[in-house]
């Protein structure tokens, strides 16, 4: 595709993906790179729709001339916090950019718009496939929650850091919050009482050796850790939120069940104990089946190209994906940039595999809506 009026535009891509990453968009304050995008769009001659979210925030989306959506290609717009807010924006280091969001997902964003201007110049606006530019899936994936409410399609591609690999697999994300009480006192007399702190503590150690010996296939993570803080003071309050990342195939109800049940044999234990633990986000994974025109597509395209199709794995993390799948879509995650590099102080992303993946969703979609 090197005809730059008919294909992918690398030079057009690099100033787009330059100009995401200098915008600072952590979940909840998309405004700024929304009304970018809404201007950049327009300038390119799509019309795109506000979507509402809340009151401050909207997704975007670019629609068939028809009322038909056969495929949408999805991207977040959002970030985590900045690491530094000094230094966050876009940087080049040969072939590699730098910055945040540029694996997860600013990347996969900015490919996606390269490649649906590229689709509607070779195939114009009836083409039934629209973009969706979402907010806030690095926290509550109400973006994705919304999107689905008002538009219906079968089959999403997700422009996720999977490095090129496609994912028909999905993980499931428990999101668990855990609570302990205690009694405030002085913290001299901390010996008297019942600390908060410290019988937190002890669950954790209790919940991780069980998920080690009897559930060794979970990913666990304490994400966050906090106590009431007063002074000199014994704390009477403690809370904890954890991620826990489960195979497709894993049982996850089963597991929900066991943690409670872990919970209740520690308070039998201790009756003094005052703990309590609540499941904020459960979201089952999923495995779709390979074979059918999308995944014969994709091993065409692919061959075409001498890229490796291997063994196709599923995506280790949560995402709007799961959202998608609940509401009955069928979601491919693809899109440039490593897992291991998002969310770190140095995130960066081959420029080079961002055009190739604007490349192979163009490809893709020629394909599938010839």
């Amino acid at each position: 595709m090197s005809d730059p009026d008919r294909g992918i535009q690398p030079q057009r891509l690099r100033q787009l993906l330059h100009r995401l990453v200098d915008i600072y968009s952590p979940s909840g304050k998309e405004e700024e790179i929304l009304e970018f995008l809404h201007g950049y769009c327009r300038r390119q001659g799509l019309a795109p729709l506000r979507q509402p979210v809340d009151e401050n925030r909207h997704n975007l989306i670019v629609a068939p001339a028809s009322d038909e959506i056969q495929l949408a290609l999805i991207g977040h717009v959002d970030t985590v916090a900045a690491f530094d807010l000094d230094h966050y924006g876009y940087e080049e280091h040969d072939d590699q950019i730098l910055g945040l969001g540029t694996a997860d997902m600013k990347a996969g964003c900015a490919a996606m718009i390269e490649a649906y201007l590229a689709l509607r110049q070779l195939r114009g606006p009836a083409v039934p496939v629209a973009l969706a530019l979402v907010v806030g899936e690095e926290e509550e994936g109400d973006g994705a929650r919304r999107l689905v409410k008002d538009f219906r399609f079968p089959w999403a591609v997700i422009g996720e850091p999977t490095d090129l690999k496609p994912c028909l697999g999905h993980y499931g994300y428990l999101e668990i919050q855990i609570s302990t009480r205690g009694k405030r006192m002085h913290a001299s007399l901390a010996n008297q009482g019942h600390n908060a702190v410290e019988a937190m503590l002890r669950l954790l150690l209790k919940l991780s050796r069980y998920l080690e010996e009897h559930r060794p296939e979970l990913v666990y993570n304490v994400r966050d850790l906090f106590s009431s803080r007063a002074g000199f003071v014994v704390p009477d309050r403690c809370e904890a939120w954890l991620d826990v990342h489960l195979p497709p195939a894993a049982p996850i109800g089963s597991i929900t069940l066991e943690l409670e049940a872990l919970l209740a044999e520690e308070r039998n234990a201790n009756p003094a104990l005052d703990a309590a633990l609540r499941f904020a986000m459960i979201h089952a994974g999923y495995e779709i089946p390979e074979r059918g025109p999308m995944l014969e597509a994709l091993k065409g395209i692919y061959g075409r190209r001498g890229l490796p199709m291997e063994e196709l794995q599923a995506f280790r993390s949560h995402s709007d994906a799961n959202e998608l799948w609940a509401a009955g879509v069928k979601p491919l995650l693809l899109g440039p940039g490593q897992l291991e590099k998002a969310h770190a102080p140095d995130e960066s992303v081959s420029f080079q595999q961002v055009c190739l993946a604007a490349e192979l969703y163009l490809e893709l979609l020629a394909s599938l809506y010839p």
